[in-house]
This record gives structure tokens, C-alpha cells and sequence, in this order.
């Protein structure tokens, strides 16, 4: 359990990174990472680095598709998490 609550630790600061870092290229006219990457980086446990992000830096805020897939990704792992939580109580 200290395991996975590492990785999605890690997984969530990284995603939080990558945003931040997508957000100071915006502002200095650089080239972005793109949204596809943002969203894998997402996948994996990390909405809430990536919710964190996105009001913390105000990054991605106005843009409703990407709230829409940022949502519907929340939600999946909300899914996935409520319906394997009891699995891996039941182990410890």
C-alpha cells in the first residue's frame, strides 16, 4: 500500500510539473508540450496534480475541452479506485 501511495504520489508532482512547465513555455513564446501529453500524464492517478495545476497556475482553465477530458479522465480513476480500494484493503 506505501507503494502505491508513493507512485501516485510521484505520478502527481510529475503531472504538476509538467504543467508548470507547459504554462512558463506559454508565457515565453516557447513550444508547448501538447495537450495529448498533458492528458497521458493524467492517466496514470494523477487528476488531482493535474486539477491542482490547473487552478493553482491557471493553466488550461478557459479551455472547456480540455476540462471535459481532464474531467472524464477524474473520473475514471475515480471509478477505478473505488471499485479496487476494497481489494486492496482486503490484502492488508
Amino acid at each position: 500500500m506505501t507503494i502505491l501511495l508513493s507512485c501516485l504520489l510521484f505520478f502527481n508532482l510529475l503531472c504538476f510539473l509538467l504543467f508548470a512547465l507547459d504554462k512558463r513555455k506559454a508565457q515565453r513564446a516557447q513550444r508547448r508540450i501538447s495537450e495529448k501529453t498533458l492528458h497521458l500524464a493524467t492517466l496514470p492517478g494523477a487528476a488531482p496534480g493535474a486539477w491542482a495545476a490547473i487552478f493553482l497556475l491557471h493553466h488550461k482553465n478557459r479551455k472547456a475541452a480540455f476540462w471535459g477530458v481532464t474531467l472524464v479522465l477524474t473520473l475514471l480513476q475515480g471509478a477505478a479506485l473505488y471499485f479496487t480500494l476494497p481489494y486492496l484493503q482486503a490484502q492488508l
